[in-house]
């Protein structure tokens, strides 16, 4: 089964629409997160260890661009303490201004991590697609913290790391927004061997697919797949019309293959003091 492809203008409208509502408009990603529009920058702050600190959306020129870069350095420094070093992380996209906005960050001494495509479908489509378990995996839905613990274990048999930070986003958004986020597992029996999540923000038009890293002895099977199979049903439920999927290199063709459509692309810049 195939999908109609988005034409330019669809896809340049849905960019429009994604900065607008996930970037400039952006609300908090937990309850103990501020988000601020300051100027021309809106940033999230997070107080403590655990919560995502940065630059979701810029509108800046040449004259303004080194001088905003200089303010958010130091109202995170400002926020830093003895037990929280000075890290945040500036979100660059490719059509953000200046054009050398990167080259701007670089020199004020942040550093640029992988890039990632910023990767968008049609919910309805997505959802519609034939997909069936995999033989001895079955899915199971991540209501507590038992759950998200078994997420962590999967997370670390895929990428060989560990993610408290996810975790206690994760564990955040069950207890206190549960509405807004849909966290399932692939189960091999009792072993956890790939784990996803998709954040819904009350009001956006777009559902942010993430995670899915598999166990290595599990890849090409099918899981990842049928990950955001699940997750485009249950938004598809809710009314929300777009998928998006900030996509590695790995999950890239995937997704492509599936129907996604590239966005753009954005670099996270990261200022660690």
């Amino acid at each position: 089964m195939t999908t109609a492809a988005m034409d330019r203008d669809e896809v340049t409208r849905v960019r429009a629409l994604y900065d607008a509502q996930t970037r400039r408009d952006a609300r908090p990603d937990s309850a103990a997160a501020r988000t601020e529009r300051v100027g021309a920058v809106v940033r999230q702050t997070v107080p403590g260890l655990l919560g995502w600190n940065g630059v979701l959306w810029s509108e800046l020129d040449e004259e303004n661009a080194d001088a905003e870069i200089a303010a958010q350095i130091a109202h995170f420094a400002k926020h830093a303490g003895a037990d929280r070093p000075t890290e945040f992380e500036w979100k660059l996209y490719d059509h953000d201004h200046p054009a050398d906005l990167g080259e701007r960050l670089r020199a004020a001494g942040f550093v640029p991590e992988p890039p990632e495509t910023v990767l968008v479908a049609r919910t309805a489509d997505i959802a519609a697609l034939p997909v069936d378990p995999p033989e001895g995996i079955t899915l199971r839905v991540v209501r507590d913290a038992a759950g998200v613990d078994l997420m962590m274990r999967a997370h670390s048999r895929a990428f060989g790391t560990e993610r408290p930070r996810v975790r206690e986003q994760i564990l955040g958004l069950l207890r206190e927004r549960p509405r807004t986020i849909e966290a399932v597992l692939a189960m091999a029996g009792d072993t956890p061997v790939s784990a996803a999540r998709m954040e819904m923000p009350p009001g956006s038009s777009f559902a942010g697919l993430w995670g899915g890293g598999t166990a290595p002895e599990w890849r090409g099977r099918g899981i990842y797949r049928l990950l955001v199979a699940h997750r485009a049903r249950v938004a598809r439920q809710r009314g929300i019309p777009y998928l998006q999927v900030d996509a590695s290199a790995d999950s890239r063709p995937i997704l492509e293959r599936l129907g996604f459509q590239v966005l753009g692309v954005t670099v996270p810049y990261v200022w660690r003091g």
